[in-house]
């Protein structure tokens, strides 16, 4: 067997575990075309852009695995082979399931699809193109003791325009959505959620849909969510100069 596979090299992290609770289960969507970052990473799906040397899909793996994740769906969608092909050559001991789209299903379709594979109560969702490290043990904590529907780890931001604000009161509960704009300061929405699977189901939302558009910012008024703020390293690579930027400031 190859010494160098990277699920090898990770297990030199401390794993986190919770004792006592259901397994952390995570959804990681990466079926993004990318069509932003095609002049600097052609012919490859976003997450697997280089950085540092890997696929940036290697650093969520091993961020979330310290985190004590140890099961794993991969919402895919655009040249979804590529992925595929990787994780069976250098994670072969990796618990996880894949959920491919035939079609575009826009992020509510691919979390819905994947989530025929789930056997959490409750899941984590998590975008394959960015990395916010927060803590994964306090956000599924948080969002069980409220019993959300769904949870988002939210991310303060200053000066900046090209993220929506979330709104949230002084319980955690989301208030509002508020569009791309120039803002002082506020909470983006950091694409990190937990969100329990049997009350998201039970929605019968459409086969294709946005998760932002046609679930949170629509049933935030009806369906309990919950906003947990997390001050803690944030990149998205969507653009070639936060690649760039990621490459300088996640290592290996």
């Amino acid at each position: 067997m190859n010494k160098d596979f990277e699920s090898m090299e990770l297990h030199r992290f401390p794993f986190r575990t919770r004792e006592g609770s259901e397994p952390l289960q995570a959804i990681i969507l990466a079926g993004g075309l990318g069509t932003r970052l095609r002049s600097a990473v052609p012919d490859m799906p976003k997450c697997m852009a280089p950085v540092a040397g890997k696929p940036f899909l290697y650093h969520v793996i091993n961020y979330l695995q310290q985190q004590g994740v140890d099961n794993f769906i991969f919402s895919l969608g655009y040249m979804h082979e590529i992925i595929d092909e990787w994780l069976l050559k250098n994670y072969p001991l990796l618990n996880y399931q894949l959920s491919v789209e035939e079609e575009p299903l826009g992020t509510g379709g691919a979390i819905q699809l994947a989530l025929q594979k789930a056997t959490s109560r409750n899941v984590l969702i998590l975008n394959g193109d960015t990395m916010f490290r927060v803590d994964t043990l306090k956000l599924m904590s948080y969002h069980t003791l409220n019993n959300s529907v769904c949870t988002l780890a939210l991310k303060p931001m200053h000066d900046f325009d090209r993220y929506g604000v979330v709104e949230i009161n002084k319980d955690g509960y989301v208030q509002s959505f508020k569009e791309k704009q120039f803002y002082r300061s506020g909470f983006i929405n950091g694409g990190v959620y937990v969100l329990n699977v049997a009350a998201f189901l039970s929605l019968e939302l459409p086969v294709k849909f946005s998760f932002e558009k046609d679930f949170l910012e629509k049933y935030f008024a009806t369906q309990k969510m919950m906003g947990l703020v997390q001050d803690e390293y944030f990149i998205d690579i969507g653009i070639p100069e936060d690649l760039q930027k990621a490459g300088r400031e996640l290592h290996i």
